[in-house]
């Protein structure tokens, strides 16, 4: 039997389609968990390990210490964890990317350099080390520009600035998202760019000995213009034209070359506007949430077989490229608690819509962008075209109505 480690952070949503995509091609699982023992043995996984995926050679040793007889692939579900693959499976002997591939795509400063490097499209792009530094910066740019963390994903820490006050108070907003979130924030610093304008897309591709497959690539139909960038919606096939959908490959292709990325899922978000075609991000991982379930119609199988079938050298089924299929990440309209949903089954009902997951659980802690990391849930959907896809989801939306309290935190002086 196969075997292959999975690192599974505490916090991913696509933790059980991972293991369920093991079972149904007859894998035998070992996993480690980040840095908590709350993730449960599930059916037929083995004992889970602790680990710091932030500190990755440390848990490299650590983990080949504990592993026991020899793994075929080694495959991280999320962000948290490509680095520390990559160095098991350089340890290992594996095929995989190297370390020094996967780490420009896990920091938004050296991923701008990388483009800025090798002549792609890329916005100007300041490093801010400090409070200081952002003060006798800010008379000196052209607003808007935005404000990020470096290693924060799905839009967390990212907010738009439009003048100097302005960005000086983002500053720190966005310095407080990044403490509280990476244990690394003081010597990193932010990241500050020009806004880039146009339409939003982002690509689904595999690769095999640096060459890429695009296995989709999705329209965000919402304009994400800022202050905050929650994303929402993906739409698949594309409605850029030939032209541009070829741009865009060509452009995650010369990116992944110039990293060294050669193998494996990855996922690009971008931007494209009458300049062409500008890359926000390319991770060496596949999309988050549950958005995979997507494209099982589109690849014959689901994502993460097919993540695990290119990981373990096993046949892989060809595309069936069928309906149009869309997601909604449901935002979290506003900070508070979250109690219930009502209008589920009339949402359900809606025509080509294929699921919807609520992910939130009662009682849990929420917030929107830019300090929100989580979603209310995921709706599906699947029609013969983009359009019907993406109203079957906007409809499907309007028929839920989410029950949030404040979270009222009691004082001193308040709790008597």
């Amino acid at each position: 039997m196969l075997r292959v480690l999975l690192l599974l952070p505490i916090t991913s949503y696509r933790n059980q389609d991972f293991l369920d995509a093991a079972h149904k091609l007859g894998v035998e699982v070992v996993s480690a968990a980040d840095h908590c023992h709350q993730l449960a043995p599930q059916r037929g996984l083995s004992p889970i390990l602790s680990l710091h995926f932030d500190q990755p050679e440390a848990a490299a040793t650590q983990l080949l210490t504990s592993l026991g007889r020899r793994v075929d692939a080694v495959l991280a579900v999320d962000d948290a964890g490509v680095e520390l693959a990559a160095v098991l499976r350089e340890k290992l002997g594996l095929p995989g990317n190297a370390p020094e591939a996967v780490r420009p795509t896990r920091d938004k400063l050296a991923f701008r350099k990388l483009l800025q490097h090798n002549g792609l499209n890329c916005p100007a792009f300041h490093h801010l080390a400090s409070a200081a530094e952002a003060r006798a910066l800010a008379a000196q740019l052209h607003y808007p520009v935005v404000v990020k963390a470096r290693r924060l994903s799905a839009s967390r820490g990212v907010i738009r600035a439009d003048d100097a006050g302005d960005l000086l108070q983002q500053v720190r907003r966005v310095s407080r998202i990044q403490s509280g979130a990476d244990r690394d924030a003081g010597a990193l610093g932010l990241i500050v760019e020009s806004f880039i304008p146009g339409s939003e897309h982002a690509l689904e591709g595999l690769l095999e000995n640096g060459q890429l497959r695009v296995l989709a690539l999705f329209d965000k139909p919402d304009p994400l213009d800022g202050p905050y960038f929650e994303e929402s919606i993906y739409v698949t096939p594309s409605r850029l034209s030939s032209e541009l959908q070829t741009a865009i490959a060509d452009s995650v292709q010369r990116v992944c070359a110039a990293a060294g990325l050669s193998h494996g899922a990855i996922h690009a978000e971008m931007r494209v506007n009458d300049a062409g075609v500008w890359l926000l991000e390319i991770a060496a991982r596949s999309i988050g949430g549950l958005c995979g379930r997507m494209l099982r119609w589109r690849l014959g199988m689901t994502l993460e077989e097919l993540i695990l079938c290119h990981a373990l050298g096993l046949p892989i089924a060809q595309p069936e490229h069928g309906d149009a299929s869309g997601v909604m990440m449901i935002p979290v309209p506003a900070r508070g608690i979250y109690q219930n949903v009502s209008g589920l089954e009339t949402a359900r009902e809606v025509l080509h819509i294929e699921d919807i997951r609520i992910t939130a659980v009662p009682g849990q802690r929420i917030a929107p962008a830019p300090e929100g990391a989580s979603y209310l849930g995921f709706i599906f959907s699947r029609a013969a075209t983009p359009a019907a896809a993406e109203a079957a989801l906007r409809n499907a939306h309007a028929a839920l109505v989410f029950d949030i309290r404040p979270d009222v935190v009691l004082t001193q002086s308040t709790a008597r």
